[in-house]
C-alpha cells in the first residue's frame, strides 16, 4: 500500500492535469474559432495570448501528466516513486497498470501540443492543436474505474463524453474569462459562438455526469460511502455552476466565479481518487461482464438480432447530432426558398441509422462475442453505411445552408469545411490511390496481426476500430460518389476503375477466413467461453463467407449510381450543345465545313 504522501500527490496532481489540459483546449479553441480575425489568417493580439497561454497550460500538463503516471503506478503498486521510474522498463510498467498510461498518453500529447503553440501563429495550426488537445484528454477517462466490470461498455462511452465536456466546459470558460478582462465585455460574435460552445460542453458534461453516477452507484450507497459523499459535493458544486451561468446575463457577468466554482468541481473530483464505486463492492462481476460488460446468455438469432437492443452511447450521441444538424440545414435551405433532394435527405438517414443497427441492436450487442456478427457489424460500417451517407451530400449541404462568417469576424464553420476540402491533408487522403490502400488495406492489416485482439480486449479499442471502419469507408466511396465536391476529383471511368480494383481483394479477404485453420482473436474467445458457441473455427468461417458474400453488395450499387451519372452528364452535354447550336445557329458544324472546304482546295 501507497504511502499517505503518494496519495495525497496523485490527488493534487490529477487536479492540476485536468485543469492545466481543459485551460489549453479552451484556450486555442478561442484562438481558432472565436477570436476576432485578421485577413491574413493568422490571430489577433487577443489569439496570440491565447495560444501562448495554452503553450504554458499544456507545459504543465504535460510534465503533471508524466508525474502523475509515476505517483499512479506507485500508487497502485504498491512501490516508491523512485523505484517506477528507476526500473527497466517505465513505460512497461504503464502498460501493465493501464491507468497510469492514461495519464501517460494525456502528458505526452500535451507536450506535443506545448512545442507546436511555440511556433503556430496562424488559425489553422490553433484549430489543429485544439484538436490534439482534445484527443490527448480522453486516455484516463478510457482506463479509469469505470471501464472495468459489469456495464463498462457505457460507463467508458459516458467517462470519454465526460471528460470531453468538462475540458470545453471549463477550457472556454477560463478563455471568456480573460477576454472580459482586457476588454471589460464580451459581445458579438465572441459571446454568441463562446455561449454555443459552452451550452453543449455543459450539457454533455452533465448528462454524461449522471449516467455514470446511475452506472456506479447502489442503491443506499451514496450516503453510505466516501465515493457517494464526495458525488454529493460534486453535484451540489455543479448546481451551483448552472445557478451562476444561468444568472450571469446576456453578457457572461459572472464568468470568473463559474469558472472558480467549475474548478472545486475538478477538486472534488481530484479528491475521490482513492475512493472506490458501491458497485464494485456488492458483487463480483462475471467473465462476459469483466471482457465486454455484459453477458450472453442466449445464441443469437434473427429475432435477437432486431429486438435484442443495447445501445452504443458513442455512436447513438453521434448519430443523433449528425441527423439532427442535417435536418436543420435542410430547414435553413426550404425557409430560404432553396431545394434539397428528398432522397438525399432519405439517404443520409438510413446511412446512420445502419450505424445504429450496427452498432446497438442486436447486430451490435452480439459483435464482441461472436465473429460471424462481428463482420455483419464491419461490413456495414465500412460499406453499406458510407454508401448511404455519400450519397446524401452532407458537405454540398453544410456549405449552402451554413452563412459566412463576414468581414471581421472569426471564421465560422463554412470557412472551416471550405478550408479543409482544400487542404492538402484532406487531398492526401481522398487521392484515389491512399483511399484504396486505407479501404483494402484495413481488412488484411486488422484480422491477420495481433491488432484485432487488441481491440476485443478493450472497450476503447473497439470503439476506435468501428470509427475507424466508418471513416476509412466514407474516405473511399465520398470521391467516387461524386454527390459532393471531392478534393481530388476523377472521371466516370477513373472512379469505375478504383471500384473494380478494390472487388477482387474483398473476395480474397473472404476466402482467406474462410480457408484458415487459426482462429482469429482465439484467446478472447476462449476466455469469453460462450457456452452455446462450441466451435470458434466454424464461427470464423462464417464470418468469412459473409465477407465474400456481402463485401460486393454495396459496390456493385455504386457501380449502379455510377453508370446511372455517366449517363445523365452525357445528356446534360448534349442538351448544353443541343442550346448552344440553337443559339449560334451551328457555327461550330459551319466552321468545321469550312475548315474542310479550305483544305479541299488547298490539295486542288
Amino acid at each position: 500500500m501507497a504511502g499517505i504522501g503518494v496519495q495525497v500527490a496523485v490527488a493534487v496532481l490529477r487536479v492540476l492535469v485536468t485543469a492545466t489540459s481543459a485551460v489549453a483546449l479552451g484556450s486555442l479553441l478561442y484562438a481558432a474559432f472565436l477570436a476576432p480575425a485578421q485577413p491574413s489568417g493568422t490571430v489577433d493580439v487577443d489569439g496570440y495570448r491565447a495560444i501562448r497561454r495554452a503553450g504554458w497550460s499544456a507545459a504543465a500538463a504535460g510534465v503533471g501528466g508524466l508525474l502523475l503516471a509515476a505517483a499512479n503506478a506507485a500508487d497502485l503498486s504498491g512501490a516508491s516513486v523512485v523505484d517506477v521510474v528507476g526500473g527497466p522498463d517505465v513505460v512497461g510498467t504503464f502498460a501493465l497498470l493501464e491507468e497510469p498510461m492514461g495519464w501517460f498518453l494525456l502528458g505526452l500529447g500535451s507536450g506535443l501540443v506545448a512545442l507546436g503553440c511555440l511556433w503556430t501563429l496562424s488559425r489553422r495550426g490553433a484549430g489543429l492543436l485544439a484538436a490534439l488537445a482534445a484527443v490527448s484528454v480522453l486516455p484516463p477517462a478510457t482506463v479509469g474505474q469505470a471501464a472495468v466490470g459489469h456495464a463498462h461498455d457505457w460507463a467508458t462511452d459516458a467517462g470519454v463524453l465526460q471528460a470531453l465536456g468538462l475540458a470545453v466546459w471549463l477550457g472556454v470558460l477560463v478563455a471568456l474569462a480573460v477576454h472580459r478582462r482586457h476588454h471589460g465585455t464580451v459581445e458579438g460574435t465572441v459571446w454568441r459562438r463562446g455561449r454555443l460552445v459552452l451550452g453543449c460542453a455543459g450539457l454533455t458534461w452533465a448528462a454524461s455526469t449522471l449516467v455514470l453516477a446511475l452506472l456506479l452507484a447502489v442503491p443506499g450507497g451514496v450516503t453510505g460511502s466516501p465515493w457517494g459523499r464526495w458525488q454529493l459535493v460534486a453535484a451540489g458544486l455543479a448546481g451551483l455552476v448552472a445557478v451562476l451561468w444561468l444568472s450571469g446575463g446576456r453578457r457572461g457577468h459572472r464568468l470568473v466565479p463559474t469558472a472558480v466554482v467549475s474548478g472545486l468541481v475538478v477538486v472534488a473530483a481530484g479528491a475521490m481518487a482513492h475512493t472506490v464505486a458501491p458497485r464494485f463492492l456488492v458483487r463480483a462481476d462475471t467473465e462476459g461482464e469483466v471482457l465486454i460488460g455484459y453477458d450472453l446468455p442466449e445464441p443469437f438469432t434473427a429475432l435477437r438480432a432486431l429486438l435484442d437492443w443495447r445501445v452504443n452511447v458513442l455512436f447513438a450521441v453521434l448519430a443523433a447530432v449528425a441527423v439532427l444538424g442535417y435536418l436543420y440545414g435542410v430547414h435553413v435551405l426550404h425557409r430560404r426558398g432553396d431545394l434539397w433532394g428528398r432522397g438525399r435527405t432519405w439517404a443520409w438517414v438510413l446511412g446512420w441509422l445502419v450505424v445504429v443497427l450496427s452498432t446497438s441492436s442486436g447486430i451490435g450487442r452480439f459483435a464482441p462475442g461472436m465473429f460471424s456478427v462481428h463482420m455483419i457489424s464491419h461490413m456495414s460500417l465500412n460499406m453499406l453505411g458510407p454508401v448511404l451517407l455519400a450519397l446524401g451530400g452532407p458537405v454540398t449541404l453544410a456549405l449552402r445552408a451554413l452563412r459566412p462568417a463576414g468581414r471581421g469576424n472569426p471564421p465560422g464553420p463554412r470557412e472551416w469545411v471550405a478550408a479543409a476540402l482544400d487542404s492538402p491533408t484532406m487531398r492526401l487522403l481522398t487521392h484515389p490511390v491512399v483511399t484504396l490502400a486505407l479501404f483494402v488495406g484495413s481488412f488484411y492489416v486488422l484480422y491477420f496481426t495481433p491488432l484485432f485482439e487488441a481491440a476485443l480486449r478493450y472497450h476503447w479499442a473497439h470503439q476506435l476500430m468501428n470509427v475507424h471502419f466508418l471513416a476509412v469507408g466514407y474516405l473511399f466511396f465520398w470521391p467516387l460518389i461524386g454527390v459532393d465536391r471531392a478534393p481530388v476529383r476523377l472521371p466516370h471511368l477513373g472512379r469505375l476503375a478504383v471500384l473494380l480494383a478494390a472487388m477482387p481483394f474483398h473476395a480474397f479477404f473472404g476466402i482467406a477466413l474462410m480457408s484458415t485453420n487459426e482462429v482469429i482473436g482465439g484467446n478472447f474467445y476462449r476466455s469469453l467461453a460462450l457456452p452455446w458457441l462450441p466451435d470458434l473455427l466454424a464461427d470464423q468461417r462464417v464470418g468469412g463467407g459473409i465477407a465474400w458474400a456481402t463485401g460486393e453488395i454495396p459496390v456493385l450499387v455504386v457501380v449502379v449510381v455510377l453508370l446511372a451519372q455517366w449517363a445523365r452528364e452525357d445528356e446534360r452535354e448534349a442538351e448544353r450543345h443541343s442550346r448552344r447550336e440553337e443559339r449560334d445557329d451551328d457555327a461550330e458544324l459551319r466552321a468545321y465545313n469550312e475548315m474542310l472546304s479550305r483544305l479541299a482546295q488547298t490539295r486542288r
